[in-house]
């Protein structure tokens, strides 16, 4: 009988994408307990997160939890790799002497190896799908990133920025689309650096056209994209591509010139500003998620209210907000003080925040009395949850239709938009 391996998968959706490489690889050789299982497992393997303070504690604590799985009899082998063990590979074994094997997070086939299995060059653009939600999965198109944002830790801690091969995604997705996704979210640390490193030039728009080639994929949804040169025949394949959802995650940091220069995010306030105008007149319709981070070091009350007004003034449609997280060894953390306040800080993301609530609202009640067509991720007491071309998975809000029995869940539905609150809607079926 096979081993019993159960892997926890903690942060950002491309540890998921490395978890579900990795099970595809190990699973003839274990029998997988899917994550929350509390079950004897021979193998426990956590996939941690190590990119802020508040991820960094989750993980430790994660761990700290499975060493007392193990100690109680539980777990016989503990293991941990991902972006914290990379981070603090030096400390870690000395500080949690309870975990048998700490691994990186750049190669999976030393954890591979470790589990007693000989990495298969044919399964490697395979996966086994771990989300409840059949009908989508993340695709991740290149590993680690060039940029050097003076906040951000994942240089270091994922390296240099690499391209995945275009024929490679497109078979991963043909997998996936055997597998009963429709559709794909495409990931990465910027996914608009796509190909410089392969293809010696941006090839977003060309990957995101041979992925809408795939039979049985319909919609395919950009995220973290980044603002300085982005690749304007990108937005001209999302305007002419029904395939291609007119959505676009592009965490775009702050607006004050001051402050992105302080960030080394090489755009200004007035890009930032005409790139926002040049994708909705390039996308009519298209639906911007963005990120801030408030609380910057020499952010001042001058700087936040600029951000507050570009906001208003750009009224994204979705729109996450961070405090700002001194993180050892970036630029920001060796060359500026952290000099606003934690109670500032935290002022500016309520305030933030509240006006995000209002234009959200007013972007859900613009949707009432319209049909849509629809993703349902799942179904419980007789309540479809699903998700329309403008929203995301794990992200954004949900369209939640009532459904008494039975469970489309993977498929495409309509219906018609009935009630809206700030994140979530209201709909009813459509025959």
């Amino acid at each position: 009988m096979n081993k019993r391996l159960q892997v926890v998968t903690l942060g950002c959706s491309k540890n998921t994408v490395d978890t579900e490489h990795l099970l595809s690889l190990v699973g003839q050789a274990y029998e997988i307990v899917p994550e929350g299982v509390e079950e004897k497992v021979d193998v426990l393997l956590l996939n941690t997160c190590g990119f802020i303070g508040d991820a960094k504690e989750e993980s430790i604590q994660a761990i700290l939890e499975a060493a007392e799985r193990k100690k109680n009899g539980l777990v016989d082998k503990l293991m941990v790799f991902g972006c914290l063990s990379q981070r603090y590979s030096s400390e870690l074994p000395g500080l949690i002497p309870e975990v048998d094997a700490w691994f990186g997070a750049r190669d999976l086939d030393p954890v591979v190896r470790a589990l007693g299995v000989e990495p298969d060059g044919a399964r490697r653009l395979e996966r086994h799908l771990t989300g409840s939600a059949p009908g989508y999965a993340y695709l991740k198109i290149s590993e680690g990133c060039d940029r050097r944002c003076s906040y951000c830790a994942i240089p270091f801690i994922r390296g240099a920025h690499r391209s995945v091969p275009v024929e490679d995604l497109v078979a991963e997705a043909r997998f996936l689309a055997s597998q009963g996704v429709h559709e794909l979210v495409v990931i990465a640390q910027d996914t608009t650096y796509y190909g410089l490193d392969l293809y010696h030039r941006r090839a977003l728009a060309e990957l995101l056209h041979r992925l809408s080639e795939v039979e049985g994929i319909e919609w395919i949804r950009i995220h973290y994209s980044y603002p300085a040169d982005f690749p304007e025949d990108v937005l001209e394949e999302m305007a002419t591509n029904p395939k291609i959802c007119p959505y676009l995650d592009i965490p775009l940091q702050h607006v004050s010139d001051k402050m992105l220069d302080m960030m080394h995010r090489h755009v200004d306030g007035a890009w930032t500003r005409a790139l926002i105008r040049r994708m909705r007149e390039k996308v009519p319709g298209v639906v911007l998620r963005t990120t801030m981070i408030v609380g910057h070091p020499g952010e001042t009350e001058a700087e936040f209210d600029e951000l507050l007004d570009f906001v208003r003034e750009a009224r994204f449609e979705r729109l996450g907000a961070f405090t700002y997280s001194e993180e050892e060894g970036t630029y920001g953390a060796e060359h500026f003080e952290d000099d606003v306040p934690k109670e500032v800080k935290e002022a500016r993301l309520d305030a933030l925040m509240s006006l995000q609530k209002e234009i959200s609202l007013d972007f859900n009640r613009s949707r009432v009395g319209s049909v849509e067509r629809v993703l349902v991720d799942a179904w419980s007491d007789g309540i479809l949850v699903c998700r329309s071309r403008y929203e995301s998975p794990d992200v954004d809000g949900e369209i939640l239709v009532r459904y008494p029995s039975g469970s489309p869940v993977g498929s495409f539905v309509n219906v018609r938009i009935i009630g809206a609150d700030e994140y979530d809607l209201i709909a009813e079926m459509v025959e």
